[in-house]
């Protein structure tokens, strides 16, 4: 277990995984965060970073910054998404490193597994196969944390564990609709839409995907760092996906949209299926509470309807 006053560094707690990720720690009764936006300290800054560490000596790493997007936003971008996520995981991994930190989390995605991956997804699957190539720049850079973090384990004796959540969503997400993933997406193109305009989506509808709340994400992030003395791989999910015109379909009847959705199928659609194997977060002791429908609806209950995106 870790200590509740341990100094605990949350890197990246503006986002939507860094924000769950603090709600979680706050509410089991750690209460010694350390905390700074992107203003106050560039991760992808070397020497800031080592400053940074110098000064704040943290015991415990959630490092859950990041450069993050959707298809749009990787196809056209992919030089930031390689630079600058493997600036901030090089950086913080090797302070972490050399600050003598008890414990380090590092967040990858589960894009890092292969396009055409064997379903559900199981940990042993990365580098077994090509990559999907609309978010190949992200992917690569998150396989490169996962296995800069084994390969400290193996030198360092350090224990570094790499979590692959599924696709998220919560508070604090990203509605913009050119860099946002599908969930919030849609959820921003019904709400505008209200009550019965037509609602484009992107692609065929018939990619399969599963979601978790970010909520959910964060509880299984913190039990892993007061569970788990050895590094490890582990994937975050629930265990069940949909297809992308069931989640259109969901989306429509929660927000009490009434028009028609119409499908460019132009559009790309990414990977065929992402479902992941989380049989070994469930043999641990952790599995989700917050069902799709309820996770949506809270959500947008919560979104400010005056002024939500």
């Amino acid at each position: 277990m870790m200590n509740k006053a341990a100094k605990i560094y949350v890197a990246g707690h503006k986002g939507l995984v860094g924000s769950a990720l603090v709600r979680a720690l706050q509410a089991r009764g750690y209460h010694n965060l350390i905390l700074r936006t992107h203003k106050e300290l560039d991760l992808t800054e070397q020497q800031a970073v080592r400053q940074f560490f110098a000064a704040e000596q943290p015991e415990y790493v959630f490092l859950a910054a990041a450069k993050v997007g959707g298809i749009e936003a990787n196809r056209t971008q992919p030089a930031r998404f390689i630079h600058e996520n493997l600036a901030i995981q090089t950086n913080v991994i090797h302070e972490s490193w050399k600050h003598n930190v008890k414990k380090l989390l590092f967040l990858g995605s589960s894009c890092i597994y292969p396009r055409d991956c064997p379903q559900p997804i199981r940990e042993e699957y990365l580098l077994t196969g090509l990559l999907e190539s609309t978010n190949e720049a992200y992917a690569m850079a998150k396989i490169a944390g996962i296995k800069m973090c084994e390969a400290y384990n193996r030198q360092y004796g350090t224990v570094y564990m790499s979590v692959m959540p599924t696709n998220l969503y919560g508070p604090g997400d990203n509605y913009d609709l050119q860099n946002s993933h599908v969930l919030p997406a849609l959820i921003r193109k019904f709400h505008e839409a209200l009550p019965d305009k037509p609602v484009t989506v992107w692609g065929s509808g018939m990619p399969r995907r599963e979601f978790l709340h970010s909520d959910d994400m964060a509880e299984a992030c913190v039990f892993l760092m007061e569970q788990c003395d050895e590094p490890r791989m582990v994937n975050i999910g629930t265990g069940a996906d949909l297809t992308i015109h069931e989640l259109a379909c969901l989306v429509q009847s929660i927000v009490g949209h009434k028009g028609k959705i119409v499908w460019d199928h132009a559009k790309p659609d990414g990977t065929p299926q992402k479902l992941l194997d989380v049989s070994q977060l469930h043999a641990l002791g952790w599995s989700h509470r917050i069902s799709l429908r309820e996770g949506i609806a809270k959500v947008y209950e919560e979104l400010d309807k005056t002024k939500p995106f």
